[in-house]
């Protein structure tokens, strides 16, 4: 790759493979659906960290994608760019370089970076579209900050429903917290809701990145992106379920 960014007609990846890793503790391989000079955008598995906990674990997605850079002789280090829980699927911006992260993170910062999620929702969510607007609380600032969350029904199930999710600000679990505020936790969901209370169990958490798009930080080509909904996902909404 020559590092200059091309948009091709459907404004899809670049440059997209699957990688060859597979981690000891998880293995579960990331995929890099788009590669240019600046950035690098990753579809990652539920189950991966993208940064060590207090426990310093190793075998997070930016670690393994640092060790790939190094075998292939890139000389700057990748930094994420956002946040993406562990349990969640789906695609994350990371940066080569701190100057590059800075300017995609200025994005995010001015609310320049449209995020568009696929999320299974206990029960029937009775309106087929809506926005949650409720402030969430910041432990490290000690006050609550205004957090907005946009939803459409995509699907009604018998147990549960199919909602794509635009949070329009990114506060930390704000999806999580905003559906299990209206009474509708997701579904998966061990730390906002009790597993035990709800009868359809998943193995992970029912939510998935789907879609990125913004303006590149250095060229300003419009950037696209789209995730297909992950085998685990797709198997549950058909039923098959373990």
């Amino acid at each position: 790759m020559d590092g200059h960014l091309q948009q091709n007609p459907k404004n899809l990846a670049l440059h997209e493979y699957e990688n060859d890793i597979i981690t000891p503790m998880t293995e579960k391989r990331y995929r890099i659906v788009y590669e240019d000079e600046w950035l690098i955008i990753i579809d990652k598995p539920s189950g991966m960290l993208v940064i060590p906990t207090p426990k310093k674990e190793t075998n997070t997605l930016t670690h393994l994608l640092n060790q790939e850079l190094d075998r292939r002789g890139v000389e700057v280090n990748a930094y994420p760019c956002h946040r993406l829980d562990r349990e969640t699927s789906g695609l994350i911006i990371y940066a080569k370089g701190k100057s590059a992260q800075k300017l995609m993170m200025e994005k995010f910062s001015a609310k320049e970076v449209a995020k568009k999620y696929t999320a299974f929702v206990h029960g029937d969510v009775r309106n087929g579209h809506g926005i949650i607007n409720k402030p969430l609380y910041n432990r490290n600032k000690r006050e609550s900050l205004n957090a907005l969350t946009k939803y459409r029904v995509l699907e009604r199930k018998a147990d549960f429903t199919v909602v794509e999710v635009e949070p329009v600000t990114g506060r930390t679990n704000q999806i999580r917290i905003h559906f299990k505020d209206i009474g509708h936790p997701l579904v998966g969901e061990s730390v906002y809701a009790f597993r035990k209370d709800f009868r359809l169990k998943f193995r992970r958490l029912g939510l998935h990145a789907r879609e990125l798009e913004f303006d590149h930080p250095v060229t300003g080509k419009r950037m696209r992106m789209e995730s297909p909904l992950p085998h685990d996902m797709e198997n549950f909404i058909k039923g098959e379920r373990r």
